[in-house]
């Protein structure tokens, strides 16, 4: 997958985002990208000329924009360390940011997974990029102790997913920063004991 690799390429992109967030994947046309971004009729073509082109380049923008999230919230030493609270704070502040604040990232990434099903070229991008994330939080797991921590970072993967899942598009609402972090200690004191 190529990143985002200039400001007018960044900027369609960023509609593309928010097009998919607000009107979903049937909102999302070059044209609708060209007046989102405030562009000429034909700039989002000069850069992505296919849907599927269009697809992937608000992939490798929304990835960016999740792996900002993930840096704003890590405090050095935090992402590796063996200390459960201090992982599960910050899964937790990761977690309320990208239901919260990225709101708009997390519901275009949930309508990129879904069109991910059918499109094998964007599945393709989209597995490398969730591989990423679980190898982390494989890493993460095996940190604090975790006897299994591939299995355990799968599921960490899966319980975080549906966390906001259900706060974004389900019935659940957004948790408070305290019950996420209680909730991930949990989380965590049973993969070290399991």
């Amino acid at each position: 997958m190529r990143g985002v690799r200039s400001q007018r390429a960044t900027l369609v992109a960023d509609a593309a985002i928010a097009i998919l967030a607000e009107r979903g994947m049937r909102g999302l046309t070059h044209r609708a990208v060209d007046e989102a971004a405030g562009l000429p009729p034909g700039s989002t073509s000069n850069h992505a000329r296919t849907r599927a082109a269009l697809l992937e380049l608000t992939l490798a923008r929304l990835t960016e924009r999740e792996e900002a999230v993930f840096a704003a919230a890590t405090t050095p030493g935090a992402v590796m360390s063996r200390d459960p609270c201090e992982v599960a704070d910050l899964l937790a502040r990761m977690t309320y940011a990208a239901v919260t604040v990225h709101r708009e990232t997390t519901i275009a990434r949930y309508e990129l997974a879904m069109e991910a099903t059918r499109r094998p070229e964007l599945r393709k991008v989209y597995d490398e990029v969730g591989r990423r994330f679980r190898e982390l939080a494989t890493a993460v797991l095996a940190a604090v102790g975790s006897p299994d921590p591939e299995r355990h970072g799968r599921q960490m993967v899966a319980y975080v997913e549906g966390l906001m899942f259900d706060a974004v598009a389900g019935a659940g609402g957004v948790p408070s920063l305290e019950d996420l972090n209680a909730a991930f200690r949990e989380l965590l004191r049973i993969a070290a004991t399991s």
